[in-house]
């Protein structure tokens, strides 16, 4: 099972990439600096402060329908937008982190069949948790043993 993991990283290794276009690296920009200004603290009181205003105009607007849709689609949308913001960061972030992972366990003598473990299959999964489940439970009693 081992040996068929390898082999997929392997393939996966050597599979060639396109090298990204100007679009793409343009919103991986916008992305990740969005990310960064709207996660801040001064994002948060700045949200704040627009909710604030909105809820003070509301007497004035006589808390109508109109004043009510403001507010529901201006939110609606951000967070429609905010949803693909994180999800570029995120992705990003995951990969950047597996790479990390990849060149540790490549340089130690891990088994190189974990470098690559987020493209095995649920079985393939399945069973290294559990070989990890015994190993646990092996050093579980190892450790009650030698408490003993």
């Amino acid at each position: 099972m081992a040996h068929a993991v390898e082999q997929h990283v392997d393939r996966t290794a050597t599979a060639a990439t396109a090298p990204p276009s100007d679009a793409s690296e343009l919103f991986r920009r916008f992305a990740s600096a969005a990310a960064w200004r709207l996660g801040s603290h001064w994002a948060f009181i700045g949200a704040l402060a627009v909710v604030a205003v909105w809820f003070a105009t509301g007497p004035a607007f006589h808390y109508s329908n109109r004043w009510q849709l403001v507010i529901n689609t201006g939110t609606t949308i951000v967070t429609f937008l905010m949803v693909f913001v994180i999800q570029s960061t995120q992705n990003r972030d995951a990969k950047a982190l597996h790479l990390k992972l990849d060149e540790l366990i490549r340089t130690t003598r891990a088994r190189n069949a974990f470098a690559a473990l987020e493209s095995a299959t649920d079985a393939e999964l399945d069973a290294f948790q559990r070989e990890f489940e015994a190993l646990r439970k092996g050093a579980s009693r190892a450790k009650r043993r030698r408490k003993a």
